[in-house]
């Protein structure tokens, strides 16, 4: 059998014959690998693959106690997945052995020991490393396939930026998030982290405008007790926090030149120190940032640094606002209504189709954050099971753009796919001066009923029962409505 596809079992021990009887009884089903010391085991789990490993506990460089063997055990237990460790010890300290097991230790030897015992468990100890590999590769393909749910949308802009987020998704290349605020800026980067490798680390935000500019530091970097006037302890700052992960700096064009020296300091070198302190911290960690101001101009004006400007303008993903892509709007309220519904312990509502031509006439200028408090708004206050204009600001109402008309409620749609077909502008046909507002009403049912059979992947029966209609009115939908499944 190869090597390469043989699972790999490292061999810690100071004494050579004890690693060798360890190496001949496993050889022949293993991949095996020999460490004299904790430092060469770190070195072989930073290099290799490592299933399983059988570990000393006294190990140089200092074998008057167990911190060598306990090093070993904490690295190999912080890797994803933690790699099993089984301690062969010739301790027969029944507190040393309490205390092995209590650092996670997933078996215990005495020497002298049976190699045939020790084969049984190493052979168990494989078997669930590669159960839980397999389990984290799931769960990170689920969160990858799921990160994306929050975007939703299915109109021709957004699709492009959507393509573009998931290309740069499984990158570490830095990404500038554009757009007015209220626009989703940080749903999209808490998106792109929850696909990409770094997905299981902390995705850490920190919103640079909210922050007092004596604290912009102290919260970046982080510092040590005593380092100023009221600290009176040692503080991690986000970067340390987002080690391994993901860094989200909102409002980045809010920081004031001082700061911007700093940052780009640490973006070239990725090391820093915290306010007060001389130790040099290294960390690694993706770097995304937001802004709802032009920060071209501001580097033309002089206010922001060109150089901090270009360090993270690598990737850059412009979100439109809301008023460009209108005709995403019935899907988000819909969204926003089950939302609503779950965190208010209510029943989701529907809507009437004046409810939504509304919202699509309205200009939106907080956008998606606005629709978000005018549909949570109308949900607490409506105690109908389905929401009409009635329900609306009157800002909203005042805003309109076409004529009302009511009609009979429709269904709001289940959750949204990630955008895949453009299905055409309901704002366009709405808002068209020939006055065309059937055509707006027909593509807008038409568009329910296609997302209603996608997500219900075609069976009619499920698609009706989701949308409240009857299976025969489906049909009749489908056919008047020519939609494709």
């Amino acid at each position: 059998m190869p090597d390469s596809t043989r699972q790999t079992i490292l061999i810690v021990d100071d004494h050579e014959a004890v690693r060798k009887q360890l190496y001949w009884a496993l050889e022949d089903s293993y991949r095996v690998l020999e460490a004299a010391s904790s430092t060469q085991a770190l070195a072989h789990m930073e290099r290799e693959e490592i299933e399983v490993v059988l570990s000393d506990l006294h190990l140089p460089p200092i074998l008057s106690d167990i911190s060598g063997g306990l090093l070993v055990l904490e690295a190999a237990r912080k890797r994803n997945p933690p790699i099993p460790v089984i301690v062969v010890t010739g301790s027969e300290d029944r507190k040393t052995a309490l205390e092995v097991v209590g650092h996670g230790a997933y078996g215990l030897f005495q020497k002298p020991f049976d190699v045939e015992e020790v084969g049984i468990i190493v052979r168990q100890a494989a078997q669930h490393h590669l159960l839980e590999r397999e389990n984290t590769k799931l769960r990170t393909e689920l969160r990858r396939a799921t990160g994306w749910q929050e975007i939703v949308g299915e109109s021709q802009r957004l699709r492009r930026i959507f393509e573009q987020a998931r290309a740069v998704a499984d990158t570490n290349a830095t990404v500038l998030i554009t757009g007015e605020s209220g626009t989703g800026k940080e749903v999209l980067a808490r998106a792109i982290h929850r696909a990409s490798p770094r997905a299981e680390k902390p995705f850490i935000a920190c919103a640079i405008a909210a922050l007092p500019e004596n604290l912009i530091e102290s919260e970046l970097f982080g510092h040590e007790k005593g380092a100023f006037t009221g600290a009176t302890s040692r503080r991690q700052g986000r970067f340390e926090l987002a080690d391994g992960g993901t860094l989200f700096l909102d409002e980045i064009g809010e920081l004031t030149p001082s700061m911007q020296v700093k940052l780009l300091r640490v973006l070239q070198e990725r090391q820093f120190e915290r306010i007060g302190g001389k130790d040099l911290l290294s960390v690694d960690i993706r770097v995304m940032a937001a802004t709802n101001r032009n920060l071209e101009k501001l580097v033309d004006e002089g206010t922001f640094r060109s150089d901090l400007y270009y360090r993270l303008n690598v990737i850059s993903l412009e979100l439109p606002p809301l008023r460009e892509r209108a005709d995403d709007i019935p899907m988000l309220a819909a969204h926003f209504a089950r939302k609503a519904a779950d965190k208010h312990g209510k029943r989701t509502p529907d809507f009437t189709e004046s409810f939504v031509n509304y919202l699509i006439a309205y200009h939106w200028p907080g956008n998606i954050r606005e629709l978000e408090n005018v549909i949570e708004r109308a949900v607490v206050i409506s105690s109908e099971p389905v929401l009409d204009e009635g329900v609306l600001p009157e800002k909203i109402i005042a805003g309109r753009a076409v004529p009302v008309r009511e009609t009979a409620p429709l269904a709001t749609p289940g959750p949204a796919s990630p955008p895949d077909k453009d299905t055409g502008s309901l704002t366009e046909a709405a808002l068209s001066p020939d006055g065309s507002f059937e055509t707006a009403i027909i593509n807008f049912k038409r568009r329910l009923v296609q997302m209603a059979l996608r997500e219900c992947k075609s069976s009619r029966s499920e698609a009706a029962l989701r949308l409240k209609i009857s299976r025969q009115y489906l049909h009749r939908l489908i056919n008047e409505l020519h939609v494709e499944e």
